[in-house]
């Protein structure tokens, strides 16, 4: 989908529809109320006439309408006046571009900046009307041997207001428009089957991206990871012949002298639990569990597009996590690139296994911040359901740009608490810990583990297990947190 930002005005605009909003009630938003006095008082008719469902996302969707020169007029509820939220602003948003489109229309001018929704700009409602627009276009069908037909609905979008647009609002279009394509990078990364995305598919989709957006990537080999004494990454892909990778992403946009931001993605393109393996109903959705990953490499598509002005690094670990003859059992001990031992009382507990070198390794490029990225815990989504991402951090002032972040670009997180009296689940009799601590509390055991390798910059933990991915009929990668992040770079550029 095409997005642009213009001044028109709605009942003057040559478009296949054009879209306005209208409150319980019957009253009608600016845009809305100017087509129908060009109109002659149509809209209003049919308000009066109970025709125009203002209830929240209710959609109509109105052909011809008298003196409008948009062939097509979606009129989209608002509910009532006061109470719009962030949720319903942008299930307005879905609902009126999913209807104009399913009615024919191939472009579209929105007037959603005039719907006021409390404590956001326009510049904001700018950015969520094009991010939540692009999530509906998406389609996957890059592995189907017969292709859908061109996809029908809207392929252009203009985001209309009847005054000049403002420089924050162009901008917030043009970072969107961007976002968009990192989400929809990590979705077809996620929804690609790992015989496909392999370590090293990811290793080419980095050389790919840093190739058309010229940032620095290094790919380290298996050799590498030897030197470097990661024996706690070898460690998960010990049992697979998939050689594992490790892929270093450098975004120099802010100045020589600045520290970068680190994030680092959890790169596991296939888990099978190893020698504990998992159980064979829906294990299928394991090729999610290189969301970290994805999510990283959509949010360097994101910042590289836009050519942020911040220093960022994305580290990613990737492998499978297969059972074999070579597989590491249950038991074994393993040393990590920082020298500390660790017993593997559980396989399937290996993503932290991956990134706790992976944090090590982030030490070099003396971070201002490091934000890992995992499909860590089944205990989050227990915890957090499918709404918010669990974080977790040992500096309070990083855990509150994230919660800012999360917030404004509607992928919120959730702080869970990182205190030391969990720690002890994680004692071993035969090494310095062990990569498990029981049943209670999983999700935040799994941060602990985590933290006693992220104690030299500030850190933040994500657990995604609950969002990245949708189950059921809809079933397929959200691309989040690409969104979450992209803000919270964007917000390190401007100070907030």
């Amino acid at each position: 989908m095409e997005f642009s930002l213009k001044q028109s005005q709605p009942d003057r605009v040559r478009t296949a529809c054009v879209i306005v909003g209208i409150q319980e009630g019957g009253k009608l938003s600016p845009a809305g109320a100017a087509l129908d006095a060009a109109s002659g008082g149509y809209l209003a008719g049919l308000a009066k006439r109970g025709d125009l469902p203002a209830r929240a996302g209710a959609c109509t969707l109105l052909h011809s309408v008298p003196e409008i020169t948009a062939t097509r007029v979606a009129v989209v509820g608002l509910g009532k006046a006061g109470e719009l939220t962030l949720k319903g602003f942008r299930e307005a948003v879905a609902a009126a571009v999913r209807t104009a489109g399913a009615g024919g229309a191939r472009d579209a001018a929105i007037y959603a900046l005039e719907w006021e929704v409390p404590d956001t700009t326009a510049a904001d409602r700018a950015l969520q009307a094009v991010i939540v627009a692009g999530e509906g276009a998406y389609t996957f069908d890059l592995m189907k041997s017969d292709k859908a037909p061109a996809r029908t609905g809207i392929a252009k979008l203009v985001i209309a207001t009847t005054s000049r647009p403002t420089a924050a609002e162009e901008r917030a279009v043009e970072q969107a428009d961007h976002i968009t394509e990192g989400v929809a990078l990590a979705k077809d990364l996620g929804n690609l089957p790992s015989n496909v995305c392999t370590p090293g598919y990811l290793a080419d989709t980095a050389r790919a991206l840093g190739k058309e957006h010229k940032f620095k990537v290094t790919i380290l080999e298996q050799k590498d990871i030897e030197k470097l004494g990661m024996g706690s990454f070898l460690s998960v892909t010990q049992g697979t012949v998939e050689p594992p990778k490790f892929i270093v992403m450098e975004h120099a946009g802010g100045a020589k002298k600045d520290k970068p931001v680190v994030l680092v993605g959890k790169g596991i393109t296939f888990d099978t639990g190893g020698i504990s393996l998992k159980p064979g109903a829906e294990m299928d959705e394991m090729k999610y569990d290189m969301s970290g990953a994805g999510s990283v490499l959509g949010t360097f598509r994101a910042i590289a597009g836009m050519g942020l002005p911040l220093n960022v690094v994305g580290l990613i670990p990737a492998c499978e996590n297969m059972p074999s003859g070579t597989a590491t059992k249950p038991g074994d001990i393993v040393t990590s690139m920082s020298g500390q031992t660790i017993e593997i009382l559980n396989t399937d507990a290996e993503g932290r296994l991956v990134l706790c070198d992976a944090l090590t390794y982030a030490e070099r490029f003396e971070p201002a911040a490091v934000i890992d990225i995992a499909t860590l815990t089944g205990a989050c989504v227990i915890a957090l359901g499918h709404v918010a991402t669990g974080m977790f951090s040992n500096n309070d002032d990083l855990a509150r740009e994230l919660e800012g972040a999360g917030q404004s670009s509607w992928d919120r997180v959730w702080r869970m608490p990182l205190w030391d009296d969990y720690q002890d689940q994680l004692k071993s009799n035969f090494a310095d810990m062990a990569n498990i601590g029981g049943r209670p509390a999983g999700s935040v055991t799994g941060a602990c583990f985590l933290a006693r390798y992220a104690k030299k910059y500030p850190w933040a933990h994500l657990d995604i297990a609950g969002i990245a991915w949708k189950s059921g009929r809809e079933k397929g990668s959200t691309g989040r947190p690409v969104p979450l992040l992209t803000e919270f770079l964007i917000r390190r550029t401007r100070g907030a």
